[in-house]
């Protein structure tokens, strides 16, 4: 188990981050944006992974892909502005496939049984043949389909639910696990929950902040891990900043969590440090 002094160091460096909260604001980054292809080609983009953790024992069960983009002059940049510059610059599949890529060639330093999730963009869901790709894709960084679940969230499905919904059935078909991620954050739409082959309902952090401080917050938790439950879905709570936080989502039925109460995102050669004892399970 990781201690909670690193856990806490973990979150504290990882505000030194530039997300969309801290640091320069986006018209800074934006000024100092170089080409981000040439960015890509250089190695300035970094895959950095967020464990995920089971309820309520606390065992490492995985990691999430994320982005970080090593800046010259800005230090380290997060994934909202990098995103951003990617869609002013026309290049969010290069970046995207950059991501994931890294990460599959990454899992075959894991232990088996720890999991990778990615996230898949818009226009990926939307591409034809995106499906057969992926799963050729996975072949030849010798990842086991089981081992993998994508992450959609509901602004993919805007216009797309259709080419979504064979999407993600197609995956499914093949082994890999589904996930309706930042639930909460949108229209939470409770129709894509009966018409999508998902596993996992993921809870945007807006949906967990609150339950310390406010009943209807705890209720409407407790009404959504409810419905998962009947639907056949496990959920996954993510945001987890604080003790009490962690221990509400385990009484409610949350069955998988991530937040930097535990660990905040980290570097390749940590996670795989942070995941060998897990070898022994």
């Amino acid at each position: 188990m990781v201690a909670q002094a690193e856990a806490k160091n973990e979150a504290m460096s990882d505000a030194m981050i530039l997300d969309a909260e801290t640091g320069p604001d986006l018209g800074r980054v934006l000024d100092h944006a170089p080409n981000l292809a040439d960015a890509i080609a250089a190695g300035e983009i970094e895959t950095v992974y967020q464990p995920q953790f089971t309820l309520p024992d606390d065992r490492l069960i995985g990691a999430e892909a994320l982005a970080r983009w090593q800046h010259p002059e800005l230090g380290t940049i997060g994934a909202a502005p990098l995103f951003a510059i990617a869609a002013q610059q026309g290049v969010m599949t290069k970046l995207s496939e950059h991501i994931v890529d890294n990460a599959l060639r990454e899992v075959i330093h894991w232990p088996a049984n720890v999991r990778l999730s990615v996230n898949i963009l818009p226009e990926e869901v939307a591409r034809e043949g995106f499906a057969d790709a992926f799963i050729v894709r996975m072949a030849e960084a010798g990842i086991e389909p089981k081992r993998l679940t994508v992450e959609i969230t509901e602004e993919v499905l805007l216009g797309n639910l259709p080419k979504a919904a064979v999407t993600l059935a197609a995956l499914r078909d093949e082994g890999v696990r589904t996930a309706l991620d930042d639930f909460g954050a949108g229209f939470c739409n409770f129709r894509y929950l009966k018409i999508l082959p998902l596993d996992y309902l993921k809870l945007d952090r807006s949906m967990v902040e609150g339950i310390t401080r406010d009943e209807r917050d705890l209720a409407v938790l407790r009404g959504i891990v409810a419905m998962a439950s009947a639907l056949g879905l496990r959920v996954i709570a993510e945001g987890i900043e604080h003790e009490d936080q962690r221990t509400i989502v385990a009484e409610e039925g949350c069955d998988t969590y991530q937040g930097f109460v535990r660990a905040a995102p980290m570097s390749a050669m940590r996670f795989r440090e942070l995941a060998l004892p897990q070898a022994a399970f």
